[in-house]
């Protein structure tokens, strides 16, 4: 990824970083000072600007659950290495204890789990390029972080079994929900080695239908495959808007909504024989109930109404 003159990128490739924010905005819904942020980094290390010997950008990405913080990681994974499952996510709550940073890094020789190599270090020599996402890194140890400091600063980690582990051709994303300035929290040698601190918003009602209309997008798409055309009126976009949104996780459960009420329905329809090839069905609030709250999937052929 590093250390290709721009004279030997090719021109496709050149004009899909000038127009990363674009590609990461399809997914990524109301970020906009993330994404600019995430894509501006992107083009310093491509352009041969940043220092070759540090991850290509590290980001500590704040904000409440269910923003689209882990989204952009996997937009970012798939921008970059062409695959989303280039993204290597550790939950850093398991780190919590001071013993546990050799199952970050592996256990030294003679001690248990040596074999097993650590979860970072082997994860990272097994797919040197990828994005890893280190969740809710507030929880970890204090010893975490100096080993942090030891990729943020050389990029690259010495494991257990005495391997130096290269991590110049990974991004490293940091996720918190800690609310309030994170200077008070971590200590200013790790805040000042970090690229950047992204602040990610509470999602507004505009922001939900229109994460709404991506996730059925993939519904559609599927429904397209068996030749089946899926309507839904702005009332039903509305109630899965609504029902898709918690305040204690974000937009997260909006996928098992959409899910349970429309593909699970349109599962049994088509297993029915009651939505053949070439039908349309059709998502509205059902009119029969009185408060209009629940959602009706009907099939026929719409075009006139």
């Amino acid at each position: 990824w590093t250390g290709v003159p721009m004279t030997r990128l090719m021109e496709s490739e050149m004009t899909k970083l000038l127009h990363l924010e674009d590609m990461l905005h399809q997914r990524v819904i109301g970020q906009d000072d993330a994404v600019v942020a995430v894509s501006n980094a992107i083009r310093r290390s491509r352009a041969g600007l940043s220092d070759p010997n540090r991850p290509i950008g590290s980001f500590m990405f704040l904000g409440p659950t269910g923003v689209g913080k882990t989204e952009l990681a996997r937009a970012l994974a798939e921008f970059l290495f062409d695959d989303e499952r280039a993204m290597v996510r550790i939950d850093m709550g398991e780190y919590m204890e001071k013993h546990s940073v050799s199952r970050l890094i592996g256990a030294p020789p003679g001690y248990v789990g040596y074999d097993e190599g650590g979860q970072l270090t082997e994860s990272v020599r097994r797919r040197p390029y990828s994005v890893v996402l280190l969740d809710e890194i507030e929880k970890a140890h204090p010893d975490v972080f100096n080993v942090l400091l030891q990729v943020l600063d050389d990029g690259r980690l010495t494991d257990g079994q005495g391997r130096t582990v290269d991590f110049t051709n990974t991004v490293l994303i940091m996720t918190s929900n800690l609310p309030g300035d994170p200077r008070e929290f971590f200590k200013p040698e790790f805040v000042n080695r970090v690229d950047d601190m992204i602040r990610f918003r509470a999602l507004t009602e505009d922001d939900l239908r229109h994460i709404v209309e991506i996730q059925l997008e993939h519904l559609r798409k599927r429904l397209a495959d068996r030749r089946i055309t899926l309507e839904v009126t702005d009332d039903a976009m509305s109630l899965l808007a609504e029902a898709g949104f918690d305040p204690a996780f974000g937009a997260r459960p909006l996928k098992r909504v959409i899910q349970r009420e429309i593909g699970d329905q349109a599962a049994v329809m088509i297993l029915e024989g009651k939505a053949p090839e070439g039908s349309t069905l059709r998502v509205d609030a059902d009119r029969e109930d009185p408060d209009q709250r629940t959602l009706r999937l009907e099939v026929g052929d719409f075009t006139e109404s």
